[in-house]
């Protein structure tokens, strides 16, 4: 027995020095993914514990670079522009923006070579997925990963760039996974179950209150429009859940479809948001969507989650696709993150998805260390969700809504400002600015989500998206599902029509930005009027 074991042992040195010594005269190049910065690391009392284990396991995720960039930065600025309807079809993206069978094929064999195993390559080309050991992405990506101690835990990450054989260089973009320290969060908070609240108006609601109060009754439901939401782990509870409470709300069953992105999981820390996420989605939609897509990661690291965004586009099948998640922009900048999963949020809006994106719960400072906001909010390319506080008279009566101090906004650290936010951002005029809109998210005010038979109040901007997710799939079913990227006509027509959108300028501030008239860092827009909206879009288009 221990002879057979030490040979084996042998055959794997043998192989690992073998792809060593084969790459020992390569030319190196950088990938968007950096490395772990130390100053960042001193700034988050990180420990550095020495290099990782080579046995140690991990899965990556490779992002290949689109071809013919230029030309799909012209058809996805002329989209924002409002200047054309054309989208794209799965067979032209492939042909003219994906990655070549022959680039794939490449990798791999650099993959393959190097001791990766269970490769997959994404429907759409733009990733490959693979398992591995910190050797065989050492040997892969010419770069080191440490073991670090981190809020207690064990953590890993690389110390220098990925970087690939220079032939690789103009097909490779960024590897996720090297690093497990910054990972995705959901954006829920529940209430307090100690919390007092005295004021009537400061009260949770069921989901199907919203529609009345967002003035959406008017439209009929979402029945052509396919939705998805991005989620993790096992989704059992949170299927049961939906149907339960379709039947309590009085709607048909939801016609579901679950589209793992990877390996399955049996995590369910994540059961409350996606029910959240889905019972709020089919509310707001009227009761009705055509299908409900759950494009499921295995975990919460950046490579899982990026192949379940990845999922979404490439499937191309859910019109909007909702995401109550994020990480601070700058750590996911250094991750290779932000170009990675931009150029997937660039090909959505190619193809006529919209997605709708929480901005996080930590108000001004989503990056704790300092300035930043919540990513992928602040891609250009999505549509950010912040949070209000929401007063009603009774349950579904709009008064008003104000600043809640959780929600996620400011100025990009990380990302320029798109062309249709010219002239609104005040600071920082050249970065992003979000959100672009919000919607309730004070756990005070939030809503009543069914979990396993009880009921638990949830905010969070965690309930803003998925809001704003049910209210546009209600506006694209009753449009024909050909109305697009929102956010520049938005910008465009909300300025002179006050009645499309619930102004929130009530000066309070989420941290370090406060409210006021028109777009600001608080609340964005404000919150929409549906109706009001849906009318002057049916008279003048969007």
């Amino acid at each position: 027995m221990f002879a057979k074991q030490h040979t084996v042992a042998l055959a794997a040195a043998a192989l690992f020095l073998g792809a060593s010594a084969a790459h020992a005269g390569t030319s190196w190049v950088a990938t968007k993914t950096q490395g772990l910065q130390p100053a960042h690391a001193l700034a988050a009392n990180i420990r550095d514990a020495g290099e990782l284990t080579a046995g140690q396991t991990l899965r990556v995720a490779i992002s290949l670079k689109l071809r013919n960039k230029a030309e799909l930065d012209a058809l996805t600025n002329a989209i924002q522009r409002g200047a054309t309807k054309r989208r794209l079809s799965k067979a032209e993206f492939m042909s003219r923006h994906a990655p070549t069978q022959v680039q794939v094929d490449t990798v791999v064999k650099h993959l393959q070579s190097s001791g990766f195993r269970n490769i997959k390559v994404a429907a759409n080309h733009l990733l490959i997925t693979a398992d591995g050991s910190a050797a065989t992405a050492k040997t892969a990506f010419n770069t080191t990963l440490h073991t670090y101690s981190y809020k207690g835990q064990q953590r890993y990450a690389n110390t220098t760039a990925a970087m690939v054989p220079s032939h690789l260089g103009d097909t490779v973009l960024a590897v996720a996974g090297l690093q497990n320290l910054h990972q995705f969060h959901t954006t829920l908070v529940r209430r307090a179950a100690s919390k007092a609240y005295h004021r009537l108006d400061q009260m949770a609601h069921n989901p199907t209150d919203f529609s009345t109060i967002y003035n959406a009754d008017s439209l009929p439901p979402a029945s052509n429009t396919t939705v998805g939401i991005i989620s993790e782990g096992d989704l059992s509870q949170t299927l049961s859940d939906l149907q339960a409470f379709t039947s309590g709300a009085g709607f048909n069953p939801v016609s579901t479809k679950v589209i793992n992105a990877g390996a399955a999981s049996s995590d369910t820390d994540g059961t409350v948001e996606w029910n959240l996420d889905s019972q709020d989605i089919v509310a707001a939609a009227g009761g009705a969507v055509q299908q409900l897509n759950f494009y499921v990661a295995t975990s919460m690291s950046n490579a899982d989650i990026t192949a379940a965004l990845n999922a979404a586009v490439s499937d191309n099948a859910a019109k909007v696709v909702n995401v109550s998640l994020g990480e601070c922009e700058n750590d996911a900048q250094t991750d290779g993150m932000v170009a990675s999963d931009d150029q997937i949020f660039q090909s959505a809006v190619a193809q006529g998805q919209i997605f709708s994106v929480s901005t996080g719960d930590s108000g001004s400072q989503e990056c704790q260390s300092g300035p930043g906001q919540s990513y992928p909010a602040v891609s250009p390319f999505v549509i950010a969700v912040g949070g209000t506080t929401l007063d009603t008279s009774g349950t579904t009566g709009y008064q008003s809504e104000s600043t809640w101090n959780g929600g996620g906004g400011g100025p990009s650290t990380t990302e320029s400002a798109p062309a249709w936010q010219t002239g609104v951002l005040t600071i920082n005029p050249g970065q992003r600015g979000v959100p672009d809109i919000s919607f309730d998210a004070d756990p005070a005010t939030g809503a009543n989500v069914l979990v396993n038979g009880s009921i638990q109040p949830v905010g969070g901007t965690s309930l803003a998206a998925p809001l704003f997710s049910g209210f546009w799939a209600r506006i694209e079913s009753a449009g024909g599902n050909n109305l697009g990227y929102p956010a520049p006509s938005i910008y465009k027509a909300f300025p002179s029509n006050a009645s499309l959108y619930n102004d929130v300028n009530d000066g309070s501030s989420n941290g370090d930005y406060s409210a006021g008239p028109g777009w600001d860092y608080a609340t964005g827009w404000g919150s929409l009027n549906v109706g009001n909206l849906y009318s002057f879009i049916k008279q003048n288009g969007f």
